[in-house]
C-alpha cells in the first residue's frame, strides 16, 4: 500500500543503479512507516521536462502514498532522507525537490481485487 514515485529532469542513469536507487528507498519507506516491504511499490521516470523556481536546472518530484496516517514527524523525517537519498543518486538538491505526502483511506486503495478498507 505504500508507495514511492520518484519523477526528474535528470537523464536516467544506469538500469543498475536505478534498480538499487528504489530498493534502497523501498526499504527506506519500508521503516519510516512500519509496513512490510513486501507491500512498498516504488517507480521512476526520468528525463521529464521540468522546471523549479524558473529555471531547467536538475529537478524531482516525488509522491508518496499510503493508507493510514503519516503525520507531520514522520513526514519531516522521510523528507530529509529522501531528499538526501535523491541528492546523493542523482545529485538533485534538496532545495530543488518537492515532495508530496497523501494518506488515503483504506477503501480508496485497491489491491489483489480488493481494497485495504
Amino acid at each position: 500500500m505504500p508507495l514511492i514515485k520518484v519523477q526528474t529532469s535528470v537523464v536516467a542513469p544506469a538500469t543498475t543503479a536505478i534498480e538499487s536507487l528504489l530498493k534502497d528507498l523501498s526499504k527506506s519507506l519500508s521503516k519510516h512507516l512500519g509496513k512490510p516491504e513486501s507491500y512498498v511499490m516504488t517507480a521512476f521516470e526520468a528525463g521529464v521536462p521540468m522546471t523549479f523556481a524558473g529555471t531547467a536546472d536538475p529537478t524531482c518530484y516525488i509522491e508518496i502514498k499510503s493508507v493510514g496516517t503519516m503525520g507531520d514527524a514522520k513526514t519531516k523525517a522521510m523528507s530529509q532522507d529522501f531528499c538526501a537519498q535523491i541528492q546523493a543518486s542523482l545529485g538533485v538538491p534538496p532545495n530543488r525537490t518537492y515532495i508530496e505526502f497523501a494518506d488515503s483511506p483504506g477503501g480508496m486503495w485497491g489491491w489483489n481485487g480488493s481494497t485495504f478498507g
